[in-house]
């Protein structure tokens, strides 16, 4: 913290007490800076910036599940907001649940995912065997499905993985790929 010392004799007093409120405002100028340079590009994350924000567990559906963080992915829209996806250890959820819920979504800003909105908030995300996308909440009910993609040109396809498309996001699953575009 700066601190400043006022001489109480004649004219100084106020020269000591200008050159405090310099200093302070030099200091806010240079942490507004900092700050500001800190935020995020819009852009695909690093795997280190996914690293520092993807959680380790997360809840759904009444349990807390480890998170793959190797296969965990994200942007940064526009404002600097987030979106986050990432596969989860589905392993102790009931077959139902496993057969629908394979990773979490988390999104700061509203999301058009191929022509449906989806508004801020965390989510359990899935492709289905006939390749649908299907989102829902974190209590597992179904909020909506839409038609996934197939990306056959993908010579080695990872488990999960977000790519730039232009204004938007295709967030893939191996071959499977829906786009996704921040509002």
């Amino acid at each position: 913290m700066l601190s400043c010392q006022f001489l109480v004799f004649s004219s100084q007093f106020i020269f000591s007490m200008e050159e405090c409120f310099m200093k302070r405002c030099m200091a806010l100028v240079v942490i507004c800076c900092a700050m500001l340079s800190a935020q995020q590009k819009p852009g695909v994350l690093s795997a280190d910036e996914v690293r520092k924000v993807v959680p380790a567990t997360y809840f759904f559906r009444g349990q807390s599940a480890s998170v793959q963080l190797r296969n965990a992915a994200g942007f940064s829209a526009p404002e600097g907001k987030l979106v986050l996806a990432g596969l989860i250890d589905t392993s102790g959820y009931a077959s139902d649940v496993q057969a629908k819920y394979q990773g979490f979504l988390i999104t700061e800003v509203k999301l058009n995912i191929e022509g449906t909105e989806l508004r801020p908030g965390q989510y359990g995300f899935g492709f289905s065997q006939n390749g649908k996308f299907l989102v829902m909440d974190v209590g597992a009910n179904d909020l909506f499905s839409v038609a996934g993609k197939l990306d056959e040109k993908i010579a080695h396809p990872v488990p999960l993985k977000i790519v730039e498309d232009g204004g938007s996001y295709r967030l893939y699953a191996g071959r499977k790929w829906v786009s996704v575009k921040p509002q």
